[in-house]
């Protein structure tokens, strides 16, 4: 089993994400199974997550679709699928630095259909 896999479920949506091993996921990583509601700004999804962690080094605003994140002053996990409101016409933006925790394995525009408040669940993926 990889440890350093998820999966991601929103109602008929299933796919996998792949966490990069910095500190931040393997936080994450050890409260797993989450189940929270979304929130999205523009093609991002967020939710809180509990981690309180503070943003690390590597951190960025700047991020690639499919990119997950975790949002510090939100204490959220972030997964972007697109532009959001503080994105340039070239740049996908958080709307402040984020961690990069990962990336989804897969498409991950299948995220556009999903709305504010619906049920999230992050678990280890075998």
């Amino acid at each position: 089993m990889n440890q350093h896999k998820i999966k991601i479920k929103i109602g008929k949506i299933e796919i996998q994400g792949n966490m990069n091993g910095c500190e931040t996921s393997i936080k994450l990583l050890d409260l797993l199974p989450i189940i929270a509601k979304v929130n999205t700004w523009g093609h991002e999804i967020y939710f809180p997550v509990g981690l309180g962690k503070e943003v690390e080094p590597n951190s960025s605003d700047i991020v690639e679709s499919g990119s997950l994140a975790y949002w510090p002053p939100g204490d959220a996990f972030c997964i972007f699928y697109g532009k959001t409101p503080a994105s340039t016409s070239t740049e996908i933006r958080a709307a402040s630095p984020v961690t990069l925790l990962g990336n989804v394995l897969g498409d991950e525009t299948v995220f556009k259909d999903v709305s504010s408040g619906e049920e999230i669940t992050l678990e280890r993926s075998s």
